[in-house]
């Protein structure tokens, strides 16, 4: 089973039949501060090499993190199951992993999204994951399906969420504020999306990739923010 994704997510190393394997999405589709160097999520390509030998999607959510830590200095420290994420001017937000008798609660260190002063988390919850963004000048924390992407302008975030079992099966639109960032508006396609990718194609328009069910050819639709097809988040 595959969860599609907004951004560079990771693609299944793993066998999924798992509703929110990121994994499923991690291997295919995963300001720090003044002075802080910028990193770019990882790529497909990065997510296959990193997570080549993982056992599991938090093992290779820990692969990522081990990599983007050097590459985001003072963002984020690790100690055994601990992440402290740093908040800017000031604070520390704390992320725990937990082994439940549903399976493991893991956090690992995604991205930075600096331009908003957030962070992305990937997140497993048993044989679920999706993806936290932590806003780094409150410590508001929102949970997202899949790997945001930002618009140029830094007015919303799109994600794409689709899988066989156990997603919304839509495209949707996080409307981002200086202290908050709420789903806005959400695109529900009239039938059956695979493989689904949504992208930026400038400020007010999102372009999004698909295969329909049964079908191996790739479409491409460019939706304005205006269009009418998208429709308010219930």
């Amino acid at each position: 089973m595959k969860r599609t994704r907004a951004g560079h997510g990771p693609a299944s190393a793993f066998d999924a039949n798992r509703p929110r394997a990121v994994i499923a999405t991690i291997a295919i589709a995963l300001v720090v501060s003044a002075t802080a160097a910028r990193a770019a999520p990882p790529t497909p390509a990065d997510i296959a090499t990193l997570c080549a030998s993982a056992e599991d999607q938090s093992h290779c959510g820990r692969l990522v993190e081990a990599w983007q830590m050097p590459r985001l200095p003072g963002l984020a420290t690790r100690s055994g199951d601990e992440l402290r994420v740093a908040l800017f001017p000031s604070g520390v937000a704390t992320f725990r992993d937990e082994v439940r008798i549903t399976g493991a609660q893991t956090y690992a260190l995604w991205d930075a999204l600096d331009r908003i002063n957030a962070v992305v988390l990937f997140t497993t919850d048993g044989d679920r994951s999706g993806f936290l963004l932590v806003m780094r000048n409150n410590g508001r924390q929102v949970r997202l399906p899949s790997e945001p992407v930002l618009s140029p302008d830094r007015q919303y975030l799109v994600t794409a969420d689709f899988c066989a079992s156990g997603c919304d099966n839509e495209v949707a639109l996080w409307r981002v504020t200086r202290e908050d960032v709420r789903k806005d508006r959400v695109l529900r396609p009239d039938g059956t999306w695979n493989d689904v990718v949504a992208s930026w194609q400038g400020p007010d328009r999102v372009s999004i990739e698909y295969q329909r069910a049964g079908s191996d050819a790739a479409q491409r639709i460019d939706v304005p923010l205006a269009d009418p097809r998208w429709r308010p988040s219930r």
